[in-house]
Order: structure tokens, then sequence, then C-alpha cells
């Protein structure tokens, strides 16, 4: 048998050009008698800790290794002369080889980062000890030499490289079409045979077998953005590049098999550990000099002091167990550290929380680092710190989002900006994204490939083979069946690296010992760098790595706190909070959940006020129980809350499940099952319940007859036994942690308390949390008018430069806040904001373009300011925006002045005698309503110009319709069955189903409703529903169907719609009115939603009656007429009215004037 190693190969962690999945590649070399494996990614080790892994587990050798690139001359020249840096194959040959090579790589993604990563031989020969050197392939530094005709250059850097590298080989590479290749190998045999240094054979393998080199050439085409049919475009040129047999190698060097040989002599030399074992926690420093058990221990017990005056012995005993844990597990310095950064939150006013099983911890509480007593909601500390699992506790932290960035900087002072990191994530194919990929570089149309993606159901665990389960997508299978293979052979696959949303490791020595480092993919925080391990291997290998999330929720609290501060003069904590609040549980039993953290979805919603919640664990118990999965076990949950007694075939599931009327809710209770059952400590318990989540059937069985024995061995019964088992067998995997769920119930309550407290501050908190996600905007702004606050357009003598409160407890509006504006930002938007304050106002439009700053505004900037109304109050849109140059002109010429500080002869005249800028506007400008909702939309993402004629309407008939997702939420099942609801459409979508009783594919319509609270989703499958004039946008729809949840959100299946026409005893569209009508009109501009002009009007006319019928005309010239309640209208009292003089109101004498036709 030939014994043959792969030295050059290449893993998915190759972004561009790499498909192989490691578990797949060591199953195939072990497969093909191969006893060892390297792998040699582009400029990383991604996969080095996985590949070490896999390798101990199927009994290979793991070889680390990496395809370098090094740099023409110096990494540090970053010009063009270094686009195109050698590659060159290195290998660690031991421990010292390793840990080289992360410090290569490290200074080759940070330093040496031009394009690629790079390196060059002044830093290569500095940490060459322990590196096993391949002259690498044709980008090679010898090849390329060789190719320009170099020969003797080419040997002269062979005999340098060989005397300063104890193990360099020349590197020779056998396929076919590639340019120059075999002059190349002839040379390097040539270079061989004259310098005696040994060749070494590889196969530039890319794919796993050589059936993926269909997948590898549309993975290709995927991350080079082209199409299988171009001819132009990156591509291999056969099919060779996979993980060939030893024979197929041999064969395929059998001139020179010494090359062969020489890979298991390589082989052989390699030999690293990586210490998998001991943990690499930084050690807590303290002032006093006390060891960090012993300081641990006096925190403990002054928090537990601070918070139990006379602590029960259960208290006391928890305690001293957890604290026997941490002892016996060396953790006093994990729990230290964060202890640390909570006290650091909790002084800089940064609020936060723990999220998972870290809030199962005494300990932490009594240190003040969880919010939530773990025995009053009887938590397991085992879910945290299990001393019968080998693994690091997590202690996830979630802070408020805009202060994430000052905790993250304090950690880096605090332990070296080298101890610190953040940590790599990587973006995969998923099910949907793999069709529309592969759709794409086949050449196939969007319109096409769209429906099939959108067949595929959103969930985590979705992949295109459970999708396949489906009829709807099994009538896709006789068309597009390579569209669908294709797919599958791509998903999953890693498709580009970015940093983890939260994940941070802190390190007792520099990370580059332990871990190869890059710069981070954000944009902040620069000088942290992150990771190129993943968070498993950086957990494997015993780093601290916790979770810094921000949270925007936790920014609402912490605004919403100091608002109420400044407005109320209230001081309110977390910690203050009143968990008993009857006005907090009447919201949440009311379903005005909207803002509220994770109850806000519409399903939730409804869930939510059929519980009816009177408790925090009850919101808690509603958070677990709303996945895929449980979310079957969640009517009897709420059954039994009203009272449904449950039944229980056995005492020790009461004594566990009576908390969730019978139902297996959370983790905690399958751990206590299985210790008062079966006899497991809860640690054990622990163990067998993440084994049994992993679905696999052999483990299941295992587990099931181990607990069945134990439990006969304690007395029950083998057919109970058997009976509970597969009762809780499906929990193990989909129940939910509970301390996670205690804690974001505990967040969801709050922020349902200051809703139903303090709405004013809440909404506009909410809003400014959400300033760039005009999606949120929207459904906060509809928030806002359900509770009478309207909600104004951005105004540049009123708004702030967020969202911002006026007006009193009679009468408030929230007025829109600049850097809301799209193409505005923050600092557009403060400037704007402080030149006003500071000049008192702004006067006019020269004023305006006189003072404000053209180094943080620019004419995209003004422009949309103009075009959502910013400016409004001084003149019509359209004629702001036709002279938009003459304002940039204004703003130069003075900012230039201001700039060279020139004054003027001017400037000493007095005021009335000054030269003034003028700007003349042509007043005849208007701009349409239809232009500012587009634009509004455009730049705001919603429309605040609204057609206040259907809104109106809408409100009138809301007895007689459904016009708000809060009136279905409060439908009982029957009624839900048949509803006509009345709202605004705004968008219709054709896509397919398959017909199940022809499986014929036929086409099915979505479209969204506006209604007054929420958007809706519509589903048709009738097709004469796709008729334009009545899905227009802004029409008022009739629609009569049936209500039923998908994809875990409300959406009504119709059966028919109808344009909405008003009685003529209300409103009635502008078609209907008699254009020969003699008549008198108002137009009321600018209105806004409760006008109060709108109701005095109605009073006046109401009160002058005579014989001329009256009709009132908005601004955006839809009609609304009274004429059958007011056609006896007195046009010479109702002129003189007074009330015209102060509103903003046209009055139009025309006895003789003929209404125009719309």
């Amino acid at each position: 048998m030939n014994l043959f190693t792969h030295l050059h190969v290449h893993t998915e962690y190759s972004i561009i050009d790499g498909i192989s999945r490691i578990s797949d590649l060591v199953k195939s070399a072990k497969s093909k008698g191969m006893n060892a494996l390297a792998i040699t990614d582009h400029g990383n080790m991604y996969g080095a800790i996985d590949l070490y892994t896999e390798c101990i587990n199927e009994g290979i050798k793991p070889i680390i290794g990496s395809e370098i690139y090094v740099a023409i001359n110096d990494y540090q020249i970053k010009d063009q002369t270094e686009r195109s840096p050698f590659h060159l194959t290195v290998l660690a040959k031991n421990n010292t080889g390793y840990k080289n090579l992360v410090k290569l790589l490290s200074i080759a993604n940070t330093k040496g980062f031009y394009y690629r990563p790079r390196i060059d031989k002044k830093i290569l020969e500095e940490y060459k000890e322990g590196l096993i050197l391949l002259s690498g392939c044709p980008s090679g530094e010898i090849a390329r030499l060789i190719i320009h005709q170099s020969y003797d250059e080419a040997k002269k850097m062979v005999e340098w490289y060989a005397s300063v590298f104890d193990d360099y080989f020349l590197e020779i590479m056998r396929h076919e079409n590639v340019d120059n290749l075999d002059m190349i190998n002839q040379n390097i045999i040539k270079l061989s045979n004259e310098t005696k240094i040994p060749l070494v054979a590889t196969n530039d393998s890319h794919y796993t077998e050589q059936i993926d080199s269909n997948t590898h050439d549309v993975c290709l085409c995927i991350q080079t953005n082209s199409q299988i049919a171009s001819t132009n475009r990156m591509k291999f040129d056969d099919q060779s590049y996979y993980l060939k047999s030893p024979e197929e190698m041999y064969d395929l060097f059998i001139d020179i098999p010494e090359s062969i040989s020489n890979t298991q002599l390589i082989a052989d030399m390699c030999d690293i550990t990586i210490d998998l074992e001991t943990t690499k926690i930084p050690v807590f420093n303290i002032d006093d000099g006390s060891d960090s058990w012993s300081y641990l221990q006096k925190q403990c017990a002054l928090g537990f002091k601070k918070l139990f005056n006379n602590p029960t012995d259960l208290y006391k005993q928890r305690m001293r167990y957890e604290l026997d844990v941490i002892k016996q597990t060396n953790y006093a310095n994990y729990f230290l550290v964060v202890w640390d950064i909570a006290k650091y939150s909790l002084e800089n006013n940064i609020t936060f929380n723990v999220r998972g099983s870290a809030a199962a911890s005494l300990v932490l509480y009594c240190l003040g680092v969880t919010l939530i007593d773990p025995l009053e909601y009887n938590l397991v500390f085992e879910r945290f710190l299990n001393i019968e699992r080998k693994e690091m506790p997590d202690v996830d932290l979630d802070f408020q989002d805009n202060k994430r960035e000052m905790v993250l900087q304090y950690v880096v002072e605090k332990y070296g900006i080298a101890h610190v990191a953040q940590i790599i994530t990587f973006g995969t194919y998923g099910a949907r994204g793999s069709i529309r990929d592969a759709g794409r570089v086949m050449g196939m149309d969007y319109s096409e490939i769209d429906p099939i993606a959108k067949s595929i159901p959103f969930g985590p665990n979705i992949t295109i083979e459970t999708a396949l389960e489906s009829k709807e997508m099994q009538a896709y299978i006789p068309n597009y069946q390579k569209l669908l293979n294709t797919s599958r052979s791509i998903e999953g696959l890693t498709r580009h690296v970015s940093t983890h949303a939260a994940a941070v490791v802190i390190s007792e020595a520099p990370l580059d010992e332990f871990v190869p480092l890059q710069t981070s993919s954000k944009s902040n925080n620069s000088d942290i760098l992150m990771t190129q391990y993943a968070m498993d291997p950086i957990a494997k290998l015993g780093l601290l790595k916790m979770d810094f999330l921000g949270l925007s929720n936790l920014t609402i609290i912490a605004d919403c706190f100091d608002a109420i501060k400044i407005n109320r003069n209230q001081e309110l904590s977390i910690n203050t909070i009143d968990l008993e609040d009857n006005k907090t549980f009447d919201l949440l039993s009311e379903g005005k959940t909207m803002g509220v953290f994770q109850l806000e979805g519409s399903g939730m919603k409804r869930y939510i006020q059929e519980l009816k919640p009177t408790t925090l664990s009850d919101v808690s118990a509603m958070i677990a129980l709303y996945r895929p999965g449980p979310m079957d076990q969640i009517s009897r949950f709420i059954d039994g809350k009203h009272g449904q007694i449950p039944s229980y075939i056995h005492k020790v599931l009461e004594n566990n499940l009576q908390e969730t009327y019978g139902v297996i809710v959370y983790q905690d209770q399958v751990l206590y099952i299985f210790r008062e059952m079966a006899g497991y400590s809860l640690g054990e318990a622990d163990i067998v319940r993440k084994s049994m989540g992993k679905k696999i059937p052999e483990i299941m069985i295992e587990e099931k007859n181990k607990f069945i024995s134990r439990c006969v061995n304690n007395g029950f019964e083998q057919e109970l036994a058997s009976e509970v088992f597969a009762l809780i067998e499906p929990f193990a995997g989909y129940a939910f942690n509970k301390a996670h769920s205690v804690s974001y119930a505990l967040i969801s309550y709050i922020t349902a308390y200051l809703k139903a407290n303090y709405l004013d501050e809440f909404l506009i908190t909410s809003m400014n949390a959400s300033i760039n996600n005009s999606e949120r905007i929207n459904m906060f702004v509809k928030e806002s008018k359900l509770n009478d606050i309207e909600v104004l357009p951005p105004d540049i003598n009123e708004s702030k430069s967020k969202f911002s409160l006026y007006g009193n407890d009679k009468e408030k509006y929230i007025r829109f806040g600049l850097s809301a504006v799209k193409n505005v930002g923050i600092k557009a938007a403060n400037s704007l904001v402080e030149i006003r304050e500071s000049l008192g106002g702004y006067k006019s439009l020269e004023h305006i373009f006189e003072n404000i700053d053209l180094s943080v505004l620019n004419s995209k900037t003004i422009e949309s300011l103009i075009k959502v109304g910013v400016f409004d109050q001084f003149a019509d849109r359209t004629a702001l925006l036709d002279k938009i140059d003459d304002f940039i002109a204004v703003s130069t010429h003075t900012n230039n002045a201001k700039k060279h500080n020139q004054t003027s002869m001017f400037q000493y005249l007095p005021e009335d005698q000054k030269v003034k800028t003028e700007i003349n506007l042509n007043l005849n400008m208007n701009t349409t309503s239809k232009d500012k909702q587009l634009w509004e939309l455009e730049l705001l993402g919603l429309k605040l110009t609204i057609n206040h004629q259907n809104e109106q309407i809408i409100k009138s008939v809301s007895d007689d319709y459904i016009t708000s997702v809060e009136q279905i939420n409060n439908l009982s099942a029957t009624d839900m069955r048949n509803v006509k609801i009345l709202g605004q459409t705004l968008s219709i979508e054709k896509l397919s189903y398959t017909d199940k009783k022809t499986n014929q594919i036929k086409p099915y319509f979505k479209s969204q409703i506006d209604l007054l609270d929420s958007e809706l989703e519509l589903v048709s499958f009738n097709q004469n529903f796709n008729q334009m004039d009545l899905w227009d946008e802004s029409n008022l729809v009739v629609i009569e169907g049936y209500i039923r949840m998908r994809n875990n959100q409300l959406s009504i299946y119709f059966n028919n719609a109808s344009k909405y026409i008003p009685q003529s005893n209300g409103f009635v569209e502008s078609n209907k009115i008699d254009s020969e009508n003699k008549c008198l009109v108002f137009t009321i501009k600018n209105i806004v939603n409760n006008d109060s002009r709108f109701a005095k009007l109605i009073d006046i006319i109401k009160n002058n009656k005579g014989n001329t019928p009256v009709y009132i005309r908005f601004q955006d010239k839809n009609l609304i007429t009274y004429s059958d309640l007011y056609s006896n209208l007195h046009i010479d009292k109702i002129i003189k009215n007074e009330m015209f003089d102060y509103c903003d109101i046209d009055v139009r004498n025309v006895t003789d004037f003929v209404f125009p036709n719309n």
C-alpha cells in the first residue's frame, strides 16, 4: 500500500474557492486509508481546532497549516506593487510551530493586510522555528520566477529558503489546463535534482469528492458574482481538485515516487498537541493582596447580608453549596471578573441584565450581577455550573445598546488590548438564500426563483430537505430538480465572516499565544481585534468568553428612567419596580403590547390577552411556550390558569408541574423529575437532558433504558416509568431554560410597566431607540395616534435631533426628529438645532442658509429636509427644491466668509439699513399630496401627509367593521371564521402554491392592508383579486374572510374584496358629488389627525343654517361633504365668523361656482 498524506487542502474556510466541510474531509481521508490530513486555507486558521478535534476523534493525525501570502517586498508597503503577493504552503511541525503559525497569521491579518493578509520574508524568518515550508502552487515565488524565465533567480531563491528554514520542500502538483504548469513542474524537478531539495507531491484540493466539482463551480460563481454560462470568469478547468486517494496520487506521480513518500515523511515529522484541558481565565488583581477565593467569599457575604435580613436555612445551604462548587472548579477569578464588569456598569449608570442560565446562581445575585432571586423562582444552579459536566460556565450580559462600547472599552483598559478580542462568526448559505443564489448563477429569472424560495417556511432549523416534505415544495421537484439539488449542495456552507454581535474573549496571557487574530469586521472599536476561532473552539481552548449584547429595550428602559426623573422628578430603577402592578397586568391582559419586549408579535399578543397574566411567572411561562414545539401546549396552560384542573399520572409530576398547570415548560422541571423518580443528581440529570436534546436514536434508547431501570430500583412501576419518559422525551429537546425565561420576563414586565404608567416617556424613548428603523417608527406612530398623541412632520424651528414631546395633558403631540430623516444623520441634525438655539430661532429661509454649517450639511441633506417638509412654514416644497442651488450658494458664501474671518462694511450699518440676502421663489409651484407621500415614504419610511379623509372614514365606522388588530385579538375563535375588515391598501404580490387535489402550481395573492394600529397580511387564492384598480395604494377596501396564524403572525385569508363606498348620510367619495351643484368650499390646509379646526368648523356649519350646500376640502384635494346634514347653510353669517381670521382655512364664496371635476 502506498502511504500518502494530503498537505495542500482547502476547506470551506477558504471563503472564495473552498467548499469542503472539515468533518467530510477527515472521514474521506480515513476511508481512503490515510493516517494524517493537513488543511491549508488561504491566509487563515479558521478551521484549525475543528480539524484537530475531528482528526483525534477519527484516530488520524491532524496537520495544521495555511497557504500564506508573502509580500513581494515588504508587508508594510501598501501600494500597487503589492497587489499580488506570493503563495507559500506552511505547516506546523510541533507546538512551537503552531504558536509561530498563530503569530504569523495574526500579523498578516492585522498589520499586513492589503487586499489579502500578508507577511514578508523578514517576519517569516523571525518566526521560522517549528515550521515546514512547501514552495507553493503556481502563484508561489519560485513558480513565478520560472514563468518569467528567471531560472537562475529561482534557484537562488530556493537555496535561500533551504539555508534559512530547516524543513523546506519543493512542491509539485499536476492539474489540467493550468497555464505554464508543465513548464513549472519540469523546472521544479530540475531544481530538486540540482539542489537536492526534496520534492513533495500535493493536490490542490478545494472540494472533497470529484462529484462535488459542480457545487464548487456554483460557489465560485456566487462569490465572484457571475453566472455559470459566462465564459470570462474565474473557473477551475478540470475536475481534479478533490481529495484523491493515495492510489490516484501514486499513479499521477509514478515517475517521481519519492514525491509521494515525502508526504508521509512530512506527516511523520508533524506532531502537535493543543491544550484543550486547561482554563486560561485572567487572574483578578485585588488591591489588598488577598487571594481571589477569599475576596469572592467576602463580596458574597456582603451582598448576602444586604439582600437577606433574616435568611432561611435553605438560602444559607444554597450559598454554601454554590461556593463549594466554585471552589472545586477553581472559578473564583471567573466570578470576580464578571462581578467587576457588573460593578463598573452600576457605577456608570449603564443598565444591564443577565441572560441565560447564569440567573440561576445565588452567588451572582448576591454579587449584584443578576436581578432574579433564583430560589424564589426555583432555578437550578446546575444548569449554569455543573461539577459533573466539565464545561466552563457562560455569563451572558445584555447592556443598553448605546453604552455597550463603554463596557467593552473598560474591559480593554482593565485587562489590556492584547488580552481582549471580539469573536468571529461565520455566515452560511441558508435554505432560501441557497435557492436564490443557485438560481441566479444558473441564469434563472428572479420571478421564477422567488416563489420557490418563499415556499420554504421561516425557522431556525428549516432546511431545503425538510421543506421538501411539504406538497407545496414537492410540486417544484419535476421541473426544478437541478436547482433543488444544487441548492441543497451549497446549503450550510460558509459564505462570509463577520464579528459576532455579542461574543468577547478575555485571556490570562496575550491572546495571540493561543488564537490567531484579525481586524474586526465592525467599523467601530478598530483597536479591538477579532479571533479567527469561533465560539466553540474558543470554549474548547479554555478561554473565558462572555456575551456583551447591546439590547435596545434596555436603552429604552434607561432613557425612560432619565426622562421620568426630568419630567416628573421621580427616581426609578430596575430594582425598585413594583412587580405586582395592576395597571401593568391590565395592559398585558388587554393585549396592548406594542413595544413590550418579547410580547409584541400579533400571535403572542393574542395569547397574552387570553392568558391574562397576574404574575411574572405567567409572563415567563408564555415566553418559554411561544416557540415551535411547546406552542401546542399554550392552550392547556391558559386553561389551567383559568381554573381547569390538570390531571397527573403520578404525584411526582404534580409536585413539579403544578406551577405550570401540568404542562412541561422548562428544562428545570425535567431535571427535577429525573432526580425524584430515578435518583439522578441535578448535575447528572442535566448531562442526560443535554444528550437527549441531540435526538440521536441510540442515545435516546440508552437513556430511556437507564431511566426506567433506575425508576424501578426506586420503587416505581416499569410501565409508569416508561410512560413518564415518553412524556418528557420531546420536552428535553425544546423545553426552555427557566433562568433565561424569567430574566427575559423581567425585562418584558418592566417595559410593560413603563408603558402602562409612563406612556409619554415610553413612546418617545421607544421611537428614539428605533430612530433608524422606519418600520418600527411607523408602528409607534400608529400607537401614538391610538393614544390621542399626534405625530407631526419634522420642522426646522421645533424639531430636535431626536423625537420630542410637546404640549400638556389636555393636548400633546410628538415632533419628528431631524436625525430620523434619511441622508441627514445625527451630526447634521445637532448642528441645525444648536445654530437655531443660538439664533433664537430661524426667521426666514435666508436666515437659515446664511447660518447653517456646510461642513456637516450638503445638498443631499438639504434636499431631503425639504422633501419631508422641514421648511414647510416658509414655502412650498417644490418651490424650495427649485432653488436649492441658490440656497447652497448663499451658505457657501457665508461659510467661506466665516472661514476666512472676513468682515463687511455693511455690518456696521444699523439693522434696518443692512443689505439683505433675498431668494426669490416661484410662488406658483404647488407640491401634490402624492409627491409629498412618496418623498416621505422614501426618506422617513412612512407617510406623514396622510389621507385624512380615509382615516376619518375608518374611524367613523369602527363599530361596523374591524379596523384594528386590537379588535381582532378580542374576537372569539368562532368570530374569527367570518370577519369584515376595513382598511387602506398598501401592496399586492403574486405568488404560487400547489393545488393538493390536482398537484398543479396555481397562483395566489398576498397583500398588505393598513389598519388604524398596525399592518395586516392578506392572502387570497381567488384569481380575480389581481385587479389593479382595487389595489391602488390608499384605496379603502372591505375584506371578507377568516383569520388564521401564518408564520406566527395574524393573516386574513379572504374570499371577497371590494372598494368601500361610504353611506350618503356620512362621507361620500369625491366622484359621487354632483359637479353641477352650486356650493361653498372650505379648504383646510395642513390638517392633522383630530384637528381642532375641523371640529370648530362643523360646529359653525351646524349653527348657521341657510340654503347653500357646503363642502370641505383638504389640502390633498380629497373631498368630504355634509350636504345631507347641513343643506340649509347661510353664507353671509358663516363668512363673517371670526374663526377664519386666525385659522389656516380658506373660504370661497362660490354661489356661482361650479364644483370642478376630479
